[in-house]
């Protein structure tokens, strides 16, 4: 699971995994993170739901937005839905 977990991020944030494995490993904060994303993925506004009974659409923090899209994908990917599903998000 943890392969899938790197792939929705990558998807999400536009890392290649080696990137993303070097910014795990700087231990940078989400701010940084998304700050120095390669391309934040076009369909990421198509993500839809409830995370901890907030809906991540309706957030108006940009930052707060990303980490809660990222939470939404972690879920669904969590609940079992498959790689394809979550990314026609």
């Amino acid at each position: 699971m943890n392969q899938e977990v790197d792939q929705v991020i990558c998807w999400l944030t536009g890392y290649e995994p080696v990137k993303l494995q070097q910014q795990l490993t700087l231990g940078v904060d989400y701010e940084t993170f998304f700050q120095e994303a390669p391309q934040l993925n076009p369909n990421a506004a198509q993500i839809t739901g409830s995370v901890c009974g907030i809906k991540v659409q309706e957030i108006r923090d940009p930052l707060l937005q990303k980490i809660r899209w990222l939470d939404k994908l972690i879920d669904e990917l969590a609940q079992g839905s498959p790689l394809e599903k979550i990314f026609g998000s």
